[in-house]
């Protein structure tokens, strides 16, 4: 059935086919999809923090018989010293090839700070988030030719993520495959314990999930969902701005830098996305 579709796809893909793929998908199991997307998806790379769920995709992939995608890894700066050890262990055991970007014009904490200020994520989480995260991701795709990545998102994870497609194409055109979007917590869990794939060493100290320091911590009594720890005092924040509307982010980013005040920002928001 697989052979119903164009290798690799022909872009930019109908509204027609895309449910047709996603139906297909829905039947596979992730490393059936990650087979399907190997021969499929043009110009395909993975884009991870190290999570979990990323690096069940990754060992699967290793795993597949093809070779892996390039990796590419969005160094914050911000990073636990734990998630820069893990990024050394997944190089060395997969010889995979990692491609790292970090914020434009800057090496290091100190070149982030001079050029944004101190604590921009507690003055403004939105333009820290496309600065940090939204920014080097399409400056990455821009300078490798990314059509297509390979995401570690799951439907259990919830908030914007509880109604996920297998196959979904965001505003610019980009391809965005989550694997194992039907697969629990549990499902993930046990494939590492089960496969001895690295992790995080701060996922035994009490994190469910990790991003930078500065915005996670452990969970704490009481606390539900996977990523109970991450934006603990923002509210309804659940996404670090890659996975949301690329145009919007960029253009707030740009007013925040003329100082436009942001209630500003949504009613002009409306003119960034093209036809």
């Amino acid at each position: 059935m697989a052979d119903q579709f164009n290798t690799p796809l022909e872009l930019p893909l109908s509204e027609e086919t895309l449910v047709a793929i996603n139906t297909h998908l829905s039947q596979l199991s992730p490393q059936d999809i990650l087979v399907w997307a190997l021969t499929h998806l043009p110009a395909l790379y993975q884009t991870t923090a190290f999570g979990l769920t990323g690096l069940v995709a990754l060992d699967m992939l290793s795993k597949s018989g093809h070779p892996i995608p390039k990796l590419i890894f969005l160094d914050t700066l911000y990073h636990f010293a734990e998630t820069y050890e893990l990024v050394q262990q997944v190089r060395a055991r997969y010889s995979v090839d990692i491609k790292v970007y970090k914020p434009e014009g800057c090496k290091t904490i100190r070149d982030f700070e001079k050029k944004h200020g101190e604590e921009l994520w507690e003055k403004d989480e939105d333009t820290y988030d496309f600065a940090v995260k939204v920014e080097p991701a399409q400056r990455a795709y821009q300078e490798l030719g990314v059509r297509s990545v390979i995401t570690g998102r799951r439907r259990s994870q919830g908030g914007d993520r509880a109604s996920l497609q297998p196959l979904e194409v965001d505003e610019t055109g980009l391809l965005k495959l989550n694997p194992l979007f039907a697969w629990s917590f549990g499902q993930v869990d046990a494939y590492i314990r089960e496969n001895n794939v690295p992790r995080n060493q701060l996922l035994d100290q009490g994190y469910r999930s990790v991003g930078d320091w500065h915005s996670t911590q452990p969970s704490r009594e009481g606390d539900t969902g996977e990523r109970a720890g991450r934006w603990a005092d923002k509210g309804e924040k659940t996404e670090c701005g890659l996975h949301k509307n690329f145009f919007e982010m960029k253009l707030r980013a740009k007013l925040e830098e003329q100082r436009i005040p942001a209630e500003e920002v949504t009613a002009a928001s409306g003119i960034a996305t093209p036809a």
